[in-house]
């Protein structure tokens, strides 16, 4: 246990005695009945086999500058060394080091590094998982260019395999996997929140066609909790006149197989959304406000498809940009100031950065950038799977106080977004700092102020 742990559970331990309440404790999640040797093994042999030369030089560059730590909000917000993003990687770097590089003998001969133990890596899970949201700050910060969040991505892989996962995190992939929603989310419960927004918006949302240009997929999130995603979409799709529909046989845009570390379950999931897609002819799948979902399918789908995809895949900021950029949609001017969250995958990591602040323009807003906003912005801190980590809330609140110190600098009346699952952690934080900033969609916005056309 390392000192931090230590003070913290003498701290819960003393606070326990004066409640008289049994301090739990602290817990490292497994799956199955694996004999530790075996984990340690599976995940080791995944870590190797699933990086390549690009990741083995990565491996092989770190020069230890320390930049990377000074990127993590993590780090920054604890001071603690442990959460230096490259020593994330330590285990998995040991086992390289062991097994792939170049002198592996050596290593092995004289002892220059130790097999990696299953205490190891149940400690490490803490670190893959609780306090890494992939965001990829570590990654754009670094002097050698080192891709230090797809080497986590590629350590939770060998996790996954080991059976080292938090439970929530598995519970909600699992979920995905087999009923193809991480939040249970049936094909009629889809339907049913569907068509009540197409009745309180009085709009209408087109579901099951044959022959579609473009097929809508929705987040978890969004239907369970903002569910007005769906009328603000339809909204501007029947503003523009596309040929559009969403499907009951793949509307699921979240991708907990990614988060998880199962490239099976990636694919699986990914593919529901290909296979429908395909069926109805689409030439785009539009994707909704959600970070990874952009990930998964725009940067990942064709190689889980094996090949190209047939189709263009876009962020609904990115269409809504082109539409209003080319004038096939015109909005009415908003006058407030606003300030914009960056979601880490879809701009840091996804590249479409421009999209939202070209839709500001248009808007007429008074934009008012978050200090170290754009492509270096903090990460809200409930990417990556953290949100569903319950063990790891306290950390996660701690984090999010850089995102409160940004937004308050901007002294902006309104924040936006365009990730579900960035505004539902800011949600959670607001209502645990009572802070006085919630989280609105830029959808929304849009389709909130669409300019009628004239008779």
């Amino acid at each position: 246990m390392s000192t931090s742990e230590l003070d913290v559970k003498n701290a819960f331990d003393m606070e326990s005695k004066r409640l008289s309440i049994k301090a739990p404790e602290i817990r490292y999640d497994k799956q199955g009945d694996t004999p530790d040797e075996e984990r340690v093994q599976k995940a080791m042999l995944h870590f190797v086999k699933d990086f390549g030369t690009a990741a083995a030089a990565y491996l092989d560059s770190c020069i230890h500058c320390g930049m990377c730590a000074e990127a993590c909000h993590y780090y920054v917000a604890t001071g603690d060394p442990k959460y230096t993003p490259i020593w994330k990687l330590e285990p998995f770097k040991q086992a390289y080091k062991r097994e792939a590089s170049p002198f592996a003998f050596f290593y092995r001969k004289f002892g220059l590094k130790k097999k990696v133990t299953v205490e190891e890596l149940e400690e490490w899970q803490h670190l893959i998982y609780d306090s890494c949201t992939v965001c990829g700050r570590c990654s754009l910060i670094c002097p050698m260019g080192i891709d230090i969040a797809s080497l986590v991505s590629t350590a939770r892989h060998g996790m996954f395999k080991a059976g080292l996962v938090p439970h929530e995190l598995h519970a909600v992939a699992e979920r995905a996997e087999i009923d193809g929603s991480p939040l249970g989310v049936t094909p009629k419960v889809f339907e049913e929140r569907l068509e009540w927004m197409e009745d309180e918006h009085d709009v209408e949302i087109n579901l099951n066609k044959d022959k579609a240009d473009i097929l809508v997929v929705i987040s978890s999130i969004e239907i369970q909790k903002y569910p007005a995603a769906f009328a603000a979409t339809a909204k501007v799709l029947n503003a523009v006149g596309e040929s559009w529909t969403y499907r009951s046989d793949g509307f699921e845009a979240t991708n907990f197989g990614l988060l998880s570390g199962n490239l099976d379950w990636q694919r699986d999931i990914s593919m529901r959304i290909i296979d429908a897609a395909v069926k109805v002819g689409a030439k785009m799948v539009l994707l909704p406000e959600c970070g990874h979902a952009y990930m998964a399918l725009r940067w990942m789908g064709a190689n889980m498809y094996g090949k190209p995809l047939p189709f263009k895949v876009r962020h609904v900021s990115e269409y809504l940009a082109d539409v209003l950029n080319s004038g096939k949609l015109k909005v009415k001017k908003v006058d407030k100031s606003v300030t914009f969250h960056d979601p880490c995958q879809i701009s840091r990591r996804g590249g479409a950065t421009q999209a939202p602040r070209d839709i500001l323009k248009h808007l007429g807003v008074d934009l008012r950038e978050l200090p170290n906003g754009g492509d270096y912005n903090w990460c809200c801190g409930g990417g990556g799977g953290v949100v569903t980590i319950h063990r790891a809330d306290e950390l996660r609140y701690k984090v999010f106080k850089l995102k409160m110190d940004q937004v308050e600098a901007t002294e902006a009346e309104t924040l936006l977004s365009s990730c579900a699952n960035c505004r539902q952690n800011f949600d959670d934080c607001q209502n645990h700092y009572d802070w006085k900033y919630t989280a609105d969609s830029l959808l929304e916005l849009v389709a909130d102020n669409l300019q009628e056309e004239k008779a």
